[in-house]
């Protein structure tokens, strides 16, 4: 047991959390030392593993951040609002840091590059091996298809999602845009109402929809002349991100500082 690498799971008393607690739970090499919630949240004081709906694990819900040592790696699905903060206390007590959370603003994102140059961080909005490897596949596409298909992205996700587009969306319109030399700040089209005028050659339009219960579904549209090609990656269980989350966890032990994503832990990079 000393050999395992132990974790912290902030936001643990929501359904990511919830999910990642189980999943470790079962994961050899893996050993749950801190599980952390909002100030205020009726889970604190709880058992991690009752909340997530297994044996208990003898890791009480608090809500403050691990002490230095408690655990070698933390995975974050909190709060995008508290990304920077997070980082910053993860270099101070030498802890890597995975975060998963979705929505992460500019300054979120600056404070994780920074916190790569003490620590190792893997940031990754979806840690699905299914959205890694489309990732690939979608780039591969748009680079064999060229200049004369139009692309577009839909997504759709539960009625509870706050952050709009998707972290995976904006993700694969990045993949899109550096794959045919063009820019998402300059290239994404977000909306379309009223006369818009004719699709531009070069736009990336990502389109967003809410409801019901879904997971997340994500499909890429290459729209040419007479033909048109479809891929689509589907979840029906946060286990599937919360797999992933686990093993971008393990990866991070004894890693290098910097900042990672998923391509990077699979081997995927390059």
């Amino acid at each position: 047991m000393s050999s395992d690498v132990t974790v912290a799971i902030l936001g643990a008393g929501g359904r990511m959390g919830a999910a990642i607690v189980r999943i470790l739970a079962e994961t050899p090499g893996a050993r749950l030392t801190a599980a952390v919630e909002r100030a205020g949240s009726p889970r604190l004081g709880q058992d991690a593993g009752t909340v997530a709906g297994i044996a208990a694990t003898g890791v009480v819900i608090r809500d403050a951040l691990p002490a230095a040592g408690v655990a070698a790696v933390w995975i974050d699905f909190s709060s995008p609002d508290s990304t920077a903060a997070t980082a910053a206390v993860a270099v101070e007590r030498g802890a890597a840091l995975m975060v998963g959370t979705t929505g992460v603003a500019e300054a979120g994102r600056h404070a994780l590059a920074e916190a790569g140059q003490r620590i190792a961080v893997v940031f990754a909005p979806n840690t699905s091996v299914g959205v890694t490897a489309l990732l690939r596949l979608v780039a591969d596409a748009a680079r064999l298809l060229g200049p004369g298909y139009d692309l577009e992205i839909v997504e759709t996700h539960h009625r509870h999602k706050r952050d709009a587009p998707s972290g995976t969306a904006l993700r694969l319109g990045q993949a899109l845009a550096e794959a045919t030399g063009r820019t998402l700040e300059k290239d994404g089209r977000f909306t379309r109402h009223g006369d818009v005028g004719p699709r531009t050659a070069t736009e990336i339009g990502l389109q967003t929809l809410r409801g019901g219960d879904v997971v997340g579904d994500h499909t890429v549209f290459f729209l040419g002349d007479g033909e048109r090609i479809e891929i689509t990656h589907r979840a029906s269980s946060r286990d599937t991100f919360a797999r992933g989350a686990v093993r971008a966890a393990l990866w991070l032990k004894d890693r290098r500082p910097g900042l990672y994503d998923m391509r990077d832990v699979l081997g995927l990079k390059g």
